[in-house]
């Protein structure tokens, strides 16, 4: 289906059934919305200050460059097919973004309250999927900008490109091309013509489920959202010998994998409607001193400092597994003709985090094995499998197959699917301006969901890593200790990579 695109014509976008996943998925305590915390310095704007109007007028501005900001969803009759996108021709830019302020002194911790408050609401899905807050009144004159966008609408990628159309690199802004005149618009498509639709794309996708089999069905159990389901190894052991002895074209090899198995912790029950935050910068100098001594790399110190604040986290709740956690971490498999598609084209990778070593060292050692491996066995795994994986489902039972497949990770019955989400995105090493705000950090705060109760995320900015960490109020009163340990540990490994060093450097 063709991208909606700029001025008055209605043209349509069709989900895909990964897009489609992250709106079954939500219910009235499961969101699917992913959000980012900017904290701003309103001095480099124009008269010194950053109010509601030039955030308002910026976006305006810039709509014909941003397709998704104008998308509304569009359900088929009786859900027989995926749901679309359409222009809203009702788009109102004050409704979708709004100002607060917080009471004095405007601390990090009321900012907190009132990200929790706003990422525990879901978007309503009448209008475009997105909503964004000016926050007033923090302390030392800053603002903050918070974002909220359905996670069908982009992944990590294609956010970073919204992000990339918003921001400036300079603080007098930059010349935006204006929005390509358009002849008569086509209609928006009605209930009967999205029906019709549906019926005949019908056997189009089981012919494409049925040739996707011989590459997905052996692989299913590196698919994170089904792995722990009973049978699905079965499944997997029985396609792989039939591959061994058929052999299919197009067929790549047949992994070797490792049982890697998600023990239950108190992250993994199903979740409130209610969210708690906790947000902070790490230095991406000394994360680059450590992973250097030690042969490492950026995302192998990521990792390692959050095994050691899970571990601290599980201990302080005399919850720490004797096996170390599983972490589910995305990947974007996008082509570079894929950019500017928006959506989502991501797999996952399963990954052993060691947090049943107790040494900040150790930790790091195993980590990094320990996504070597990992990457070893993903590069071996189709690109599309995900995708593929869901394909097999109809449509019209897709929302509740996704949603029983959610109760089995939080069901006590059976081992989660796995245990935590962590994600590390690079982000731009130079500074950045909003209407003319300088960017000091972006937080970045994702999804959690039932049998998922926490998520670490990780955007590096300049010269640090800011992490947002979210995960669902019944876990903990406080996130905070998780965001104090990754400080501490980070100073343990920055001192002892000194030591050696300095150590190596006399041999």
């Amino acid at each position: 289906m063709e991208a909606a695109q700029s001025g008055s014509q209605h043209l349509v976008r069709q989900l895909t059934s990964m897009d489609a996943q992250f709106l079954a998925l939500e219910d009235a305590r499961n969101f699917s919305h992913i959000s980012g915390l900017a904290i701003l310095d309103p001095s480099t704007a124009p008269g010194g200050e950053l109010v509601l109007a030039d955030v308002q007028s910026m976006i305006e501005e810039r709509l014909h460059l941003l397709p998704p900001f104008r998308w509304k969803l569009e359900e088929v009759p009786f859900g027989i097919d995926h749901p679309y996108w359409v222009d809203d021709p009702d788009f109102d830019i004050e409704f979708h973004v709004r100002e607060l302020g917080l009471p004095a002194p405007g601390s990090e911790e009321q900012l907190a309250v009132q990200v929790e408050r706003i990422i525990s609401r879901p978007l309503d899905r009448a209008r475009p999927l997105w909503e964004v807050y000016l926050v007033q009144g923090l302390s030392k004159g800053r603002a903050a900008l918070l974002t909220k966008i359905h996670h069908s609408v982009v992944d990590g990628v294609s956010g970073a490109e919204i992000m990339g159309t918003i921001y400036d690199l300079e603080p007098t802004g930059r010349d935006i091309p204006p929005a390509e005149e358009s002849t008569q618009g086509n209609p928006l498509p009605t209930s009967l013509e999205l029906f019709r639709r549906g019926v005949f794309a019908a056997p189009g996708r089981v012919v494409t489920a049925v040739g996707n089999l011989p590459s997905t069905l052996p692989n299913l159990v590196e698919v994170p959202t089904i792995r722990s389901i009973p049978g699905v190894g079965l499944i997997g052991r029985v396609a792989e010998r039939a591959r061994r002895v058929v052999p299919f074209e197009g067929d790549g090899e047949v992994l070797d994998r490792p049982k890697i198995k998600a023990p239950r912790t108190v992250l993994n029950g199903p979740v409130s409607a209610h969210r708690r935050v906790s947000f902070g910068s790490l230095p991406l100098e000394t994360v680059k001193l450590v992973k250097d001594a030690y042969g490492a790399k950026v995302n192998d110190v990521v990792v390692a400092l959050s095994a050691g604040a899970l571990r601290e986290f599980l201990i302080s709740q005399d919850d720490l597994p004797v096996e170390p956690l599983v972490a589910m971490i995305p990947i974007s498999v996008r082509k570079e003709e894929e950019i500017g598609t928006y959506g989502n084209r991501i797999s996952m990778m399963i990954v052993e985090i060691p947090t049943n070593e107790p040494d900040p060292v150790e930790r790091l050692l195993r980590a990094h094995k320990s996504l070597l491996a990992a990457k070893e066995r993903h590069g071996a795994l189709p690109a599309d499998l995900m995708t593929n994986a869901n394909d097999f489902i109809p449509p019209a039972i897709f929302a509740r197959a996704a949603r029983a497949i959610t109760s089995v990770g939080a069901s006590t019955r059976f081992r989660p699917h796995f245990n935590v989400t962590l994600s590390n995105v690079p982000g731009p090493p130079i500074p950045l301006y909003i209407a003319g705000a300088e960017l000091i950090a972006n937080y970045p705060i994702s999804v959690v969901a039932d049998g998922i109760g926490l998520n670490i995320t990780v955007l590096s900015y300049r010269d640090h890593l800011d992490f947002g960490i979210v995960g669902d109020r019944a876990i903990a009163p406080d996130l905070e200790p998780i965001m104090a340990t990754l400080r501490a540990d980070l100073k343990t490994l920055e001192k002892k990579a000194k030591a050696k060093i300095k150590a190596d450097a006399k041999k």
